[in-house]
């Protein structure tokens, strides 16, 4: 990851959550689990080493076109099947951010993003690369996941 990153040109700040009990936490705040690698970019979470969800990121970030939904995501197939829940396709929502999209739209942490405008999810990087085609002022459904309730929130993206 750091070789990666570092052949972007992309700073970088670690965190080694075996030995900072206070980054452990953060994490685990963020995201709703301790897996690593973990990446913020530009406020935007990646979970693990993700190539074209990565890519999707920094094209973001650098181009300043795309808006963010405002939630760290995980795959939720990885988070379900360790919870023991079976395996459940989707986008896991982690930790939201006050005053963003997914906290508009209603989203809390452990939710399954499963469609966003009419486009299956079947992972994190399907979220991203659908937000990534998407402007600010779009308008944004998404269909997801509490528990074993199926809801669907609206809005546009800011």
């Amino acid at each position: 990851m750091k070789e990666y990153l570092s052949q972007k040109g992309v700073t970088i700040r670690e965190k080694n959550i075996e030995y900072d009990r206070l980054a452990a936490q953060e994490l685990m705040d963020k995201t709703g689990q301790m897996a690593v690698p973990v990446t913020v970019i530009g406020g935007e979470t990646i979970v693990g080493f993700d190539r074209a969800q990565l890519e999707a990121v920094l094209a973001r970030v650098q181009t300043g076109r795309s808006p963010s939904l405002g939630a760290a995501v995980a795959d939720a197939a990885k988070i379900t099947a360790r919870q023991g829940a079976g395996v459940i396709l989707g986008a896991y929502v982690g930790k939201v951010r006050a005053g963003s999209v997914a906290e508009k739209l209603g989203l809390i942490q452990g939710d399954i993003i499963t469609e966003v405008n009419v486009q299956n999810i079947a992972n994190a990087a399907a979220l991203e690369l659908a937000l990534s085609k998407l402007r600010k002022g779009s308008r944004l459904s998404v269909i997801f996941l509490r528990g074993s309730d199926k809801l669907s929130a609206e809005g546009l993206l800011a």
